[in-house]
C-alpha cells in the first residue's frame, strides 16, 4: 500500500502533493485500485468517532 493514497484518502496532502498525486493517480492502475479499496475509510473512521446509536441503547426521551 502507498502512503500516499492512504494520506490522499484522509485529505492530508498539501495543495503540491495533492496535484502531483492526482497526476500520478491518472495513469497508475495500482494506485487506483487502492483508492477503491480505502474510499470507505474517512466514513468508516468517523463512524468510530461518532457512532450512531445501537440498538442495545435505549430510546432517547422526546419530553423535557
Amino acid at each position: 500500500m502507498h502512503e500516499e493514497v492512504v494520506a490522499y484518502v484522509l485529505g492530508v496532502l498539501d495543495e503540491e502533493d495533492l496535484e502531483a498525486f492526482e497526476r500520478h493517480l491518472d495513469t497508475c492502475l495500482s494506485c487506483q485500485a487502492e483508492l477503491r479499496e480505502l474510499a470507505a475509510l474517512p466514513g468508516q473512521l468517523d463512524e468510530l468517532k461518532h457512532p450512531s446509536a445501537s440498538e442495545d441503547d435505549p430510546p432517547m426521551s422526546m419530553s423535557r
